[in-house]
């Protein structure tokens, strides 16, 4: 690993933890920063691949209340780090992202617990009215959620891969593969959570025929979205909601084209 690829790995992990908390730029889903992390290492595949399933996984993780979600940035920057450069498989790179996330909620949990104090002190600025001394409050925050997941990283760049690769090994397998039904069953939560927001039972029949056709073909992704648009453009054509609003377009239009007939003008004829 040259000193550009560590230099930039470190950056986006800083960056993934910042978006942890900032969420606007969504940097710490799986999908991103798996995806940084593998064009960083020369394997974009991989890391786009390993970011769409544990970006599934990530659906059903989410802060409830006082409640702290598994960690993704940690867990994404990481798992792809060692798939790509041990050559694990993706399923042995959710196994890891598992563990990571964990450990990762206990890391951010004690990180948001420091930053109680800087949140006292920026109300303290406040009550003075010292704006620069809230933004460094803020700032310092920041760099606290920053530095939790570069620091990790670093000591895992930092290790050689043979050690890597021994300490992964050395795991059972018993460990590994519960992790991953682990994984599966979460992004099966997942898919529930979003199904039950959208509440949307007439589009149900589509929904498992795609798991169906999925299961008992051998078509790809590209296949499977082909078929999906079909199918959404035939539902369209024959739901009688579409085909009320298409006719009502065309009536409107003849309505408009009759001439005007006054009846005076047959009186004066």
């Amino acid at each position: 690993m040259t000193t550009l690829q560590i230099v930039l790995l470190l950056i986006v992990a800083a960056i993934t933890g910042m978006g942890s908390v900032l969420d606007e730029g969504q940097t710490h889903r799986p999908l991103v920063a798996c995806t940084l992390v593998g064009w960083i290492l020369g394997d974009i595949t991989t890391g786009v691949i390993l970011g769409g399933t544990l970006e599934m996984m990530a659906l059903g993780w989410m802060n409830v209340g006082l409640a702290m979600a598994p960690d993704t940035a940690i867990a994404s920057v990481i798992s792809t780090i060692l798939v790509i450069n041990t050559h694990q498989s993706v399923g042995e790179g959710i196994a890891i992202a598992v563990a990571l996330a964990a450990a990762g909620q206990a890391l951010t949990i004690f990180v948001r617990t420091l930053t109680v104090f800087l949140i006292h002190r920026a109300d303290t600025y406040a009550d003075k009215g010292n704006i620069r001394g809230i933004e460094i409050m803020h700032i310092t925050a920041l760099c606290f959620q920053a530095l939790r997941v570069m620091i990790p990283t670093c000591l895992v760049i930092m290790l050689s891969v043979d050690s890597v690769e021994t300490i992964l090994n050395s795991i059972p397998h018993v460990v590994t593969h519960g992790l991953q039904i682990g994984g599966g069953i979460i992004v099966v939560v997942g898919y529930a959570m979003v199904i039950n927001m959208m509440s949307v039972k007439s589009l149900m029949p589509f929904f498992f025929a795609g798991f169906l056709i999925a299961a008992f073909t051998n078509f790809n992704l590209v296949g499977l979205g082909g078929l999906g648009l079909v199918g959404a453009l035939l539902y369209m054509q024959l739901n009688p909601k579409y085909q009320a609003k298409s006719n009502a377009a065309p009536l409107s239009a003849a309505r408009g084209s009759i001439p005007f007939h006054n009846d005076e003008d047959d009186l004066d004829a």
